[in-house]
């Protein structure tokens, strides 16, 4: 009985040495099989985005350390170009795609990873508070050209916006604007942080931001009585909202997969909200 057990004993713990050599080879294959994601991921697109997208590109990094992202202004209308030509993995749009940007880029896929409130804001020293829609409509069609028509001081208003091609100007135009044109001698800049600043520095000045630039260097004016808020965009009752999209065209690729859905996780959308975006879950 005592040989028996000893004998037991002993292929016992052969089998259990060629278990351990056997497992050991396993984890290295599965290490090798299992390997994380490498390589490159570029976004051009929306300045409005922009920012965002950066803050969400680091995170992405951090879990992602052989993957390097790339990120880009130019545009929403250079962002739809872009990954619809092949020269960006992601475009980025701060507006709804148009109609026609769809039929001529037929397999363009849309992924809408935020909500964005548009505010009117002044100068600082504006003493206006409040605009009808229609008010702000006039304002920037330049029918009303001096603020003591709507309620402000004897000064010229003087109008900042965003270039053409711009998501936010194309929003802000589709949503205020209808069937109005903007002035032709409004001051053009590039992207949301240079209307800030020059509406910041120009006494009369008056613009629109997206809800990530809004701060102290301006004024916001409420449109209907209603305030440019986080809490009343989420409500319905601010309703100058628009998407925030990313758009890829045609088979994304494993690393581009990754990352939007990242973006999309409770982790990508809990950054959305601390940049001062609406989430979309």
């Amino acid at each position: 009985m005592k040989l028996f057990t000893s004998r037991f004993l002993t292929i016992v713990t052969a089998l259990a040495l060629l278990i351990a050599a056997c497992g050991g080879e396993g984890e290295e294959a599965l290490t090798a099989t299992d390997e994380s994601l490498e390589g490159e991921l570029n976004l051009v697109g929306s300045t409005t985005v922009q920012p965002l997208a950066e803050v969400l590109a680091e995170s992405f990094e951090a879990l992602e350390p052989s993957v390097v992202v790339y990120v880009q202004g130019g545009g929403s209308s250079v962002g739809v170009r872009s990954a619809a030509d092949g020269s960006a993995n992601i475009g980025m749009a701060s507006r709804e795609i148009k109609p026609s940007e769809l039929h001529e880029y037929p397999e363009l896929i849309v992924h809408t990873i935020a909500r964005d409130g548009i505010a009117v804001v002044a100068e600082p020293g504006c003493t206006a508070v409040s605009l009808t829609k229609e008010q702000v409509k006039q304002v920037f069609a330049g029918e009303i050209t001096n603020w003591n028509e709507i309620g402000g001081e004897n000064l010229i208003i003087t109008i900042v916006a965003r270039e053409e091609g711009s998501g936010t100007r194309a929003a802000f135009e589709d949503m205020i604007m209808e069937d109005a044109l903007i002035v032709d001698n409004a001051i053009l800049q590039p992207s949301n942080g240079a209307v800030r600043t020059t509406i910041s520095v120009i006494p009369g000045a008056i613009g629109f931001l997206s809800f990530g630039y809004l701060d102290e260097q301006t004024k916001v004016i409420a449109i209907d009585g209603v305030l440019p808020t986080e809490e009343n965009a989420v409500s319905g009752e601010y309703s100058v909202v628009r998407p925030l999209n990313m758009v890829t065209y045609g088979e994304s690729g494993e690393i581009v997969d990754a990352f939007l859905n990242f973006v999309m996780s409770e982790d990508g959308q809990a950054i959305v909200i601390e940049e001062g975006y609406l989430p979309i879950i």
